[in-house]
């Protein structure tokens, strides 16, 4: 009895010695780590008047900095992915002289390499006349930039790419105009059509928006509402709101699970909101923060077949006052229940020339 447990003993040493040995060789077959971006780029909150975006989807680093730290410089603290290596390195300063600062991440198996450019962000005068627009390299949407190269509109076709759209700009709900009210080039919302994907969660539209903030394409799926931060850092004191639209509604109304709804027309939503603080607000709470100190929202989005003006005063909340760090944001779509993916396809709609009067 004795020799038999002994054996089997020995037999059970073996098998966990053998079991320990392959865990530790399949531990360091593991392969590299192929992924190459940045995580997290920290600057302290002092030095900010925005919170910092990174945008994943063009590769750029949105940087909200006080008049003091630009002309001094930053130290930002980078996160990677697993085992990637940045350069420059976390922890050193980078300045803003007129040369771009460009941060190269490799990743931990050296197969790929990504550049992200770092843009300061600010906004001089508050109007627009959307004169300026880019094609976005692989997924082929336009985007909206300053006239010094800035980018501080954004909307929903980063997320649109997502969802096997045609890579072309007629392809995604915003695009550039030649029918606009003065200049070139206006700003052109269409309601489309959901695709196969986008289907398969729920979403069987999708509104044309276009927003001053950002667009975060890790929640187009996923939180699709939240993935809208709207807003841009705002100084003084805000009056009206003004700017130019038309608008043509689609046929035929549609509910969230594609229903057509006889008798209800489509309308178009343009408004601006005043609130506190530098996070930005989403999709979620654009309209119910109590952070929101002032609003100034079109009345009537009915159908304008001719470039209409409207100037709206801002409201100001009883009880609620303006703080040191405010933001400002602005949201355009072709279907006023575009959120709640309700609207109609073929809805139109086009701005130009908007403004914040202070």
């Amino acid at each position: 009895m004795y020799i038999m447990t002994h054996i089997q003993s020995i037999r059970l040493l073996a098998a966990c010695a053998l079991t320990a040995i392959t865990m530790q060789a399949c531990i360091k077959s593991e392969p590299p780590n192929p992924e190459a971006d940045i995580e997290s780029f920290t600057v302290p909150d002092s030095l900010l008047t925005g919170d910092v975006f990174i945008d994943q989807s063009n590769r750029k680093i949105l940087l909200y900095l006080d008049p003091e730290a630009f002309d001094k410089g930053v130290a930002p603290v980078i996160t990677t992915t697993k085992g990637a290596k940045v350069s420059p390195a976390s922890g050193d300063s980078i300045f803003f002289t007129g040369q771009d600062n460009v941060y190269t991440v490799t990743s931990a198996s050296g197969e790929n390499r990504k550049q992200y450019t770092v843009e300061v962000v600010s906004i001089g005068e508050w109007d627009w006349q959307f004169e300026k627009w880019l094609i976005h390299d692989k997924d082929k949407y336009q985007y909206v930039i300053e006239e010094d190269g800035g980018q501080v509109w954004s909307s929903g076709n980063p997320g649109v790419a997502l969802s096997g759209v045609p890579k072309r700009p007629d392809g995604y709900p915003l695009r550039a105009t030649e029918d606009s009210e003065s200049g070139t080039y206006a700003a052109e919302l269409v309601t489309l059509k959901g695709t196969v994907l986008s289907n398969l969660v729920g979403i069987k539209l999708f509104a044309g928006s276009l927003f001053l903030g950002n667009f975060d394409v890790s929640n187009a799926f996923l939180e699709p509402l939240k993935a809208t931060q709207f807003g841009q850092p705002f100084t003084g004191k805000a009056t009206r709101f003004t700017g130019y639209y038309k608008y043509t509604p689609g046929a035929s109304y549609q509910d969230r699970e594609g229903n057509i709804l006889p008798g209800v027309t489509d309308s178009c939503a343009i408004y601006a909101v005043l609130y506190t603080g530098r996070t930005r607000l989403d999709a979620t709470n654009i309209h119910t923060s109590e952070r929101i100190v002032a609003t100034a929202r079109l009345p009537d989005g009915s159908g304008r077949g001719n470039f209409t003006r409207f100037d709206i005063p801002f409201t100001y909340i009883p009880g609620r006052s303006a703080t040191k760090e405010m933001m400002m944001a602005i949201v355009a779509s072709s279907s006023k229940d575009g959120d709640q993916y309700r609207g109609a396809i073929g809805s139109r709609l086009v701005v130009d020339s908007l403004a914040i009067i202070q």
